[in-house]
């Protein structure tokens, strides 16, 4: 290809990845870092998004800090185990999840996965916004506003037509997930027993019942669902990732987990004390929660949960509506990068802002089941993951795309486990709804 036939794309990759080849030529390893994190960091914080932080502060007040820690540090483990797959895919085949997957196992699967996708992204999405809505209700801010705000968020965030940019801008919104550890602070929590509950697993609190499954569904769906394998993959496609930067790349999965699974447990210890005291919350809404925490954390330590709702509701709807274009891109052949602008890929920047204003309007409508909708997105998203496990395993065991990069052994077993462990939850929860007699 000649020079005057490069798109902006082709050209934005171009410059990023030449200051990647610079910083390795010359030896500057931090540097180097700092030019391929991203993707890794993003996927997780984005995961820790506005519905997951619920789900772990109902954790925290349902059921204190002693079976839960460890187990939310599990469920990391297994998001790091699921995601760098997706690095490996990235840098050996240049395709985003998407249009592997079309071009892999056929039309009715590519365009199966995409509509699977994009329907439980705007579910997802629905949930941010109701998480900013409460986030910001705190501080006294109309849900019309709370929305038009977001939206307007998500539009200046990708406007950068430059990926590198637009990643830069979400990290550091990303980064600020971290704010639940200050509340969690003021909770005074016993850091002896934080310690002690995080390597030793204590028993199922108040036995295995119907509850205690939906807790642990949602535990898990906020930590490994399908649009995280749809986003990485695509995003370090965007990105220009080689197979020379696959080591940087599960530094920056690891690095994200690392971040994501210490804001997650700062949200659990920050929401303990409600257990401890028995504070009944059955009638307590998603847009009370930061106020119930008042008693415990003292109106600072509240606004600061307020804050970190919102923040994670913000990060989440950017990311996720990216993984949706970035899929209906690829599965449609229609330009689908960031490092375009909106008149080089007018498809890809609509179908991204379609899905968060559908949810925005949803969330706006007189009456919706918004707290509903809440607690069962992220059992929706335990429930989903199986299949999409399942065309993960088998693309990264595809030695055709793959070679060298190809899962060995121990990540097909330990892929194999997560599937099975996820579908048994799964099943299980099915019998205990069909069949509650069997459980009594």
């Amino acid at each position: 290809m000649r020079e005057d036939e490069w798109t902006q794309e082709d050209k934005a990759r171009a410059k990023d990845r030449l200051r990647v080849v610079k910083a390795r030529k010359e030896g500057h390893r931090w540097r180097l870092l700092w030019l391929l994190v991203g993707p890794g960091i993003l996927v997780m914080l984005g995961e820790n998004d506005a519905p997951s932080m619920l789900s772990y502060a109902q954790t925290g007040a349902s059921y204190g800090i002693g079976f839960f820690l460890p187990f939310i540090v599990l469920t990391f483990l297994m998001a790091y185990v699921v995601q760098e797959m997706t690095v490996r895919l990235a840098a050996a085949t240049h395709r985003g999840h998407a249009e592997l997957i079309f071009d892999r196992f056929g039309r009715f699967w590519g365009f199966f996965s995409m509509v699977d996708l994009v329907i439980g992204n705007i579910l997802t999405l629905i949930t941010e916004f109701i998480g900013i809505r409460a986030g910001l209700g705190f501080f006294g801010i109309s849900p019309f506003v709370s929305v038009l705000l977001s939206v307007l968020v998500i539009v200046l965030a990708t406007s950068s037509r430059r990926y590198f940019t637009w990643e830069r801008i979400a990290l550091s919104l990303a980064l600020f997930n971290l704010i639940f550890i200050p509340a969690a602070l003021l909770a005074h929590p016993n850091v002896a027993a934080i310690g002690h509950s995080l390597y030793t697993f204590s028993p199922l609190p108040g036995g295995f019942h119907l509850p205690l499954l939906v807790q642990l569904m949602a535990d898990v769906g906020a930590t490994v669902t399908p649009w995280m394998l749809f986003f990485q993959q695509s995003a370090a496609v965007d990105k220009g990732i080689t197979k020379n930067d696959i080591a940087h790349g599960r530094v920056d999965t690891a690095l994200g987990a690392l971040i994501a699974a210490i804001a997650a447990i700062a949200t659990v210890v920050a929401t303990a004390p409600l257990f401890i005291h028995h504070v009944n919350l059955s009638t307590v809404t998603q847009s009370q929660f930061a106020s119930v925490l008042i008693p415990y954390l003292g109106h600072t330590g509240a606004a600061l949960f307020a804050l970190g709702l919102t923040e994670a509701g913000l990060v989440a709807t950017i990311m996720i509506s990216t993984s949706s274009a970035y899929a209906f891109g690829e599965v449609t052949r229609v330009p689908s990068s960031l490092n375009r602008t909106f008149r080089d890929a007018p498809w890809f920047y609509a179908s991204l802002y379609i899905g968060a204003i559908i949810a925005a309007v949803v969330v706006l409508l007189p009456g919706a089941p918004l707290q509903a909708i809440t607690i069962t997105v992220n059992v929706i998203a335990t429930l989903l993951m199986p299949p999409a496990l399942l065309f993960l395993i088998l693309l990264v065991n595809d030695k055709e795309i793959m070679g060298t990069l190809a899962n060995r052994t121990l990540a097909n077993i330990t892929g194999w486990m997560i599937i099975i462990a996820i579908t048994l939850m799964g099943s299980t929860y099915g019998l205990m709804i069909v069949f509650p007699h069997l459980f009594a």
